[in-house]
This record gives C-alpha cells, structure tokens and sequence, in this order.
C-alpha cells in the first residue's frame, strides 16, 4: 500500500472514528432522560468492559497483565474516571453542541502541558496558537457573562481529564494491546458512576425497552469508534489522519442542533473557529519545525 494510499484509509477510519463517537454522546445523551447519569456511566461502562474484554481473550491477551499497575497506567486511570465523569455531565446537562467544541481543545492543552513537564520545545507560534485555542474556549464559556453558569465549566474539567489521560499514555507500556486499554477505559466509567452515584444520591431504576436499547447501540457503537481511532492512527501518518479529529465537531454540532434543537451562537462558532484553527497550525508547525 502506498503512503498515499494508506493516509487516504486512515483518514476516512478517523472520520469514521468521530462521527461514532458524536453519535455515542447523542445516545447516552437521550438516555439520561430516564436514568440517572451515576446509571448510564455504570451501565456504559460495564458493556463496553464485557465487549473489550471478549476482544482481548479473542487475542489471548491476559485480562490483568501485570502492566496494569504500572504508575503511568495508574496515573491515566485517574485522569480518564476525571474526564470521562466530568465530560459525560457535560453533555447530558449542557449542550452537546458547546461541549464538543469545548472538546477540541484538548490537544492544545497537551501541546502545553508536554512543552511544561516533558520539556518538549514549543515555539513562541505555537505558545501563541494555545492562547488563542484557549481563547476559544473562553469566548464559547463566557465567564462573567449574562449567560455564564457554574455548568460550562463541566466540558472544560472533562477536557482536561481527557488531556491528563493522553498525556499518561504517552508513557504507557507498548505491550498493552488496544483491547486491554480499552478494557480499562470502561473499567474507568464504572468507577466513575459509583463515585458520582454517592453524590447524586439516587437509588437506580428500572431499564426500560427504549433506554435498554440506547444503552446497547451506545454500548456497541463506543466499542466501534475505539476501534476506528485505532485503526486510523496505526494505518495513516499520524500527521496526515490527526486533523481529521476536527470532523468530530461538524458531527456534535449537527446532532445537536437537528436532534436536540440546540441554537448555534455567533460566540460558538467564532470559538470553534480560534479552537481548530490554532489546533491545525500548531499539528503544521509541529511537521515543519
């Protein structure tokens, strides 16, 4: 297959990854308005585990390597029970379509982040591109505004969590399959609806068909975009396929808007625009410095 070729597929696998996950958001979004969301995290989570961990037997892969204890998994699952408590909230108790552009801002943070712990060198461009992207963020939030609520921060924490996640994973073991990985990565939802269970304080209820079923398509369909993510960055260069991540926003902002009558704002879609404009200049300055 020729590098052309194979950027060509894996772009298409990380659209497919994006519109999979947006579609996720939307199911355990219209959940929520039977179940308790400390129920959807723990119900979520226990399917894609049993769905991951078929897959990792399938391979022969071994459910508890010894792997799992190391400090940067255990550091990565801290991050991903923050983020994915704190991003799940935010979706089902604020606009999936302002939530998904908060999202996007994720590898900015990361950028920052690996340039401050890691010491990886970051130019004074792409320190300008983070502000920027960050700016975005802050136009779409608006604190000290008329329209400002304690619950846009929900996004900003579960983005964070996310950046914290990707970060630890850097670090990571190679020998743990993609299985495994996402095995724990719904390990992580379980433990975070048990921990938000505690504070929401309300007793489980009964599944009914409609909520069963989108539970089940949420289930199967986050297992799917995972798999999508992966094949994505193992069949394209990672620089060709990464900013095709971007497309995850056209699909959170359509579903939102078409599915739960949500209104794009003007200060939405000029944040948008800071966020993925400084996230694919500082992905073009990372492949020309």
């Amino acid at each position: 297959m020729t590098p052309q070729r194979a950027n060509l597929i894996g772009s298409i696998w990380m659209i497919a990854a994006m519109a999979l996950f947006a579609i996720e958001d939307a199911l355990l979004k219209a959940a929520a308005a039977t179940l308790p969301i400390s129920q959807i995290l723990v119900l979520f989570g226990a399917g894609g585990a049993l769905i991951f961990a078929a897959l990792a037997r399938r391979q022969d892969s071994p459910l508890v390597p010894k792997e799992i204890t190391s400090r940067p998994m255990l550091i990565r699952a801290v991050f991903e029970i923050f983020g994915r408590l704190f991003y799940t909230l935010a979706f089902v108790l604020t606009p999936l379509s302002s939530t998904t552009v908060i999202l996007q801002a994720t590898p900015l943070v990361v950028v920052a982040a690996a340039a401050t712990l890691f010491g990886e060198t970051v130019g004074w461009r792409r320190w300008a591109a983070i502000f920027l992207g960050l700016l975005g963020v802050v136009v779409i939030i608006q604190p000290g505004g008329d329209s400002f609520t304690p619950l846009s921060i929900l996004a900003v924490l579960g983005m964070l969590g996310f950046a914290g996640r990707d970060l630890a994973s850097r670090a990571a073991p190679a020998s743990l399959s993609t299985a495994i990985l996402g095995l724990y990565g719904f390990f992580a939802l379980i433990a975070a609806g048990g921990i938000y269970a505690i504070y929401e304080d309300k007793a489980f209820v009964s599944v009914t068909l409609e909520a069963g079923i989108l539970m089940a398509l949420a289930c199967a369909i986050g297992v799917a975009a995972y798999g999508a993510l992966m094949k994505a960055m193992r069949t394209g260069e990672v620089s060709a396929v990464t900013p095709f991540r971007y497309s995850r926003l056209l699909f959170g902002l359509s579903l939102g808007i078409l599915v739960f009558g949500e209104t794009l704002t003007s200060d939405m879609i000029l944040g948008s625009l800071l966020i993925v404009t400084s996230g694919l200049f500082i992905l073009w300055r990372g492949q020309t410095h």
